[in-house]
């Protein structure tokens, strides 16, 4: 009698990769809000491939740029902590390819497979060492060098593989959001990396040399 063949190992991209098991996926396009501040919270989400911006507005009506994600990370994981409404507001900050997965099987994927509670066991930990990082970018460094390091973290320089070098345009608004300062101010910073060579313009993207390096890294 032939022994059942062993159950292949569980994929976590493939499965991201699938819609099945309530899971979604949906391409959005440039500046469409994926959910908005306030609206039940109900599903995590997975960026196959983009850019997506969080925001937060206070009660007076501030709007602040509290993270920007890119290709393999998680978002709306507050839910599984027991937040019912959104903390903040997603937008696609580029073209995405999002990946929807209802709260119940997300839950019900953690407790079954392994593999996929590593991988996001792995992405909750990088994304408080990230945090982290901001803090004391925020308190330490001047707007020049906050600036600089946003610019590379957009271009994935840092993370594993290859960077991205060529990013799409973003806005002067949102980058001084991100970094606590005014347009004029990343207008000034923008323009003298430019001059310098750190940076350059093609089109509606935005290139991000390694050199750009220096700023953060010097004292």
């Amino acid at each position: 009698m032939r022994g059942k063949k062993p159950k292949p190992p569980f994929d976590p991209q493939a499965f991201l990769a699938r819609a099945n098991g309530g899971k979604t996926i949906a391409r959005y396009p440039r500046n469409v809000r994926i959910f908005r501040q306030g609206e039940q919270a109900d599903a995590i989400y997975y960026i196959q491939d983009g850019k997506v911006k969080l925001t937060v507005v206070s009660r007076q009506g501030k709007e602040a740029v509290i993270a920007i994600l890119g290709a393999g990370d998680f978002f709306g994981e507050g839910c599984l902590a027991g937040q019912l409404v959104r903390m903040s507001t997603a937008a696609a900050l580029s073209e995405c390819s999002i990946v929807r997965l209802p709260k119940r099987e997300m839950i019900r994927v953690l407790r079954e497979e392994p593999s996929f509670s590593e991988m996001f066991v792995t992405h909750l930990l990088s994304r408080n060492i990230k945090i982290e990082e901001d803090l004391v970018d925020q308190l330490f460094n001047s707007s020049e060098k906050r600036l600089a390091r946003v610019l590379l973290l957009l271009a994935n320089f840092g993370k594993p593989g290859q960077p991205e070098s060529v990013i799409p345009r973003i806005s002067q608004e949102t980058l001084a959001e991100i970094i606590g300062t005014t347009r004029s101010r990343v207008s000034f910073f923008m323009n003298r990396f430019r001059k310098l060579g750190f940076i350059d313009y093609s089109g509606g993207s935005l290139e991000v040399h390694s050199s750009l390096l220096t700023v953060v890294l010097n004292e």
